[in-house]
């Protein structure tokens, strides 16, 4: 019965960056529990480009399960951070998701079953002070998941945000890779290791299914104790 409420079979997901990593990870635990997966990266469409984003999103089926895993970061002092390069990471990381539900939303509504998961970050609460950008991105969307739950609630759709700690992904292997400055990380963590894309699955597979139809609005970190205050 448990196992049931997390059956995905009939449900269409789009999961962006879904080649690697995390998203990757998270499509296939949605493929195995029986969901059809449209994967994503840059190369399906450049999630920086407005007109190409509408052309993709036109061309997408309807879709029951939306996961806004893809973002984008650059590391520098934030008194060096370019305003180019902080309106990049608005488009990609916030303005690019909230898109990207506002299309997803009409289907899931006449539906009345809808999921709406982002991938946010640990530095929601403690952001690095070399990425600002992407800080305060993953801060937006997680306030763009509180305010959208309360407003759809009522139609079954649920609005979630997966947030992980440090994990190691493509995206971070090199700088971890360094003895000291990994150390000085995984020291950091109550766990003491890094996270690998896998753990993030299950938690998203929870989010997305039936098994998770009471939870909404909320952050769930997976994070290995790191965000604990202390």
């Amino acid at each position: 019965m448990i196992r049931e409420r997390f059956n995905l079979l009939g449900r269409t997901a789009l999961v962006t960056g879904s080649t690697r990593g995390i998203g990757k990870a998270i499509g296939d635990a949605f493929e195995e529990f029986g969901a059809t997966v449209i994967r994503h990266n840059s190369k399906v469409c450049d999630l920086a480009d407005p007109a190409a984003v509408e052309a993709w999103l036109k061309s997408l089926p309807p879709l029951d399960i939306v996961v806004c895993n893809a973002s984008i970061q650059e590391r520098m002092k934030w008194w060096e951070f370019a305003m180019d390069e902080a309106r990049k990471e608005a488009q990609v990381n916030y303005i690019t998701t909230l898109r990207i539900f506002q299309s997803a939303y009409p289907h899931m509504k006449a539906r009345k079953w809808g999921r709406l998961i982002v991938v946010g970050s640990v530095q929601e609460r403690r952001p690095h002070p070399d990425m600002i950008g992407y800080a305060a991105t993953k801060g937006a969307q997680e306030n763009l998941v509180r305010n959208i739950a309360r407003q759809v609630a009522a139609e079954g759709i649920t609005v979630n945000n997966l947030c992980p700690g440090v994990f190691y992904t493509d995206r971070n292997k090199d700088v971890l890779a360094d003895p000291v400055y990994g150390k000085r990380v995984t020291d950091a963590i109550p766990v003491h290791d890094y996270a690998l894309p896998e753990d993030a699955a299950g938690t998203a597979l929870l989010l997305a299914s039936d098994a998770g139809r009471y939870i909404t609005g909320t952050t769930v970190l997976v994070d290995g104790g790191l965000s604990l205050p202390g």
